[in-house]
């Protein structure tokens, strides 16, 4: 049976990640997390798994070969707080950490898929996995950066070594906006979908920034993705183990904030037995709230990304991935059935 480890399982993508790998009756799992946010449980207790690992000693142990032979790592593990400023923490947990999991995994033969982020980027206006547009703006799109350069340097500059045989399989994914099921212990780090539908829950309105950056309010973009999404691209390149490099997963389109909070609103319009409204009767009817741009994310906001999807194409991976309102749409009604 193929044994399969994901870490950050009771986590947001490592959570749905295995959801995907049991719909393909996969669950010799190991799940490593760190459950002392103990209601993160919850992710995982409609799953099925082999073992459950902490954190803390699973490194040491996969190293030394104490759960037989693994097939590949998915790596999810991470602080993902991008609001964090504490470096040294950020540093140990995203990169040391990810470099010591990539060594075990060489002397072990397994395969390595791991969470990298599009706060690569930052600053930057192409969106295209080269050098020349990476620069974050904080310390967590940093921490992500500087593994993918260590794992240029260790597979070769566009992962030549890794082709030739002299890796095993590394592949590194530059997750975009992800939004879905299982985030809900994520706090101020959940997605704009997220504190949408419970804002209109509880107050029948939800909030957006104002205009900032030369967007309206409502206009700055991004790319939204739905996890089954990323959980499908992790799951073809699981499929292909040829292929490997750092690729972008977004959904190659962006959208703005607008069409989230339209969608959420006229989603739970629906629910209720409402009919839709166009974007302009919301805001006309007070249901969307525009609200002043916070200090503290002036010049460290990303006000425009767009996933560059050339490189996942070349590679193959021809999945298709569904818009915001489609996706929004999809995560309301499982929302509406998971209070």
């Amino acid at each position: 049976m193929t044994r399969i480890v994901v870490t950050g399982a009771a986590g947001f993508i490592g959570s749905n990640l295995i959801a995907g790998l049991n719909a393909r009756g996969l669950t010799d799992i190991i799940a490593v997390d760190d459950l002392k946010q103990g209601d993160k449980f919850r992710n995982l207790a409609d799953l099925q798994i082999a073992d459950y690992v902490d954190a803390d000693p699973f490194y040491d142990e996969f190293a030394a070969g104490h759960y037989g032979q693994i097939e590949a790592v998915f790596h999810e593990g991470a602080c993902s707080d991008t609001m964090e400023q504490d470096g040294k923490y950020m540093m140990a947990n995203n990169y040391t950490l990810s470099w010591h999991l990539f060594q075990a995994c060489q002397k072990r033969g397994a395969r390595l898929l791991y969470a990298s982020s599009a706060a690569t980027y930052g600053g930057s206006d192409t969106f295209r996995e080269d050098p020349a547009f990476e620069a974050p703006l904080n310390v967590y799109g940093y921490s992500k950066l500087l593994f993918d350069q260590r794992m240029r340097r260790e597979c070769g500059k566009n992962f030549e070594r890794t082709r030739a045989g002299r890796t095993h399989q590394v592949v590194g994914f530059r997750y975009f906006n992800v939004y879905g099921p299982r985030e809900q212990h994520k706090a101020r780090m959940a997605s704009v979908a997220f504190h949408q539908y419970n804002q209109f829950r509880a107050e029948g309105k939800v909030k957006l920034f104002g205009d900032y950056g030369g967007y309206p309010g409502g206009g700055q973009m991004r790319d939204f993705v739905y996890v089954d999404d990323v959980v499908a691209v992790n799951l073809w390149f699981f499929d292909n183990p040829s292929q490997v490099g750092i690729f972008n997963l977004g959904s190659g389109r962006a959208q703005p904030f607008n069409d989230v909070a339209s969608s959420v609103v006229n989603s739970m319009r629906t629910l209720q037995g409402d009919a839709a409204l166009p974007l302009a009767d919301i805001v006309s009817h007070g249901l969307v709230e525009y609200i002043p741009f916070p200090d503290a994310l002036r010049g460290k906001y990303q006000c425009y990304t767009q996933a560059g999807l050339t490189a996942l194409r070349a590679a193959g991976c021809d999945h298709p991935f569904v818009d915001v309102q489609t996706g929004v749409g999809k995560y309301v009604q499982w929302l509406a059935t998971h209070p």
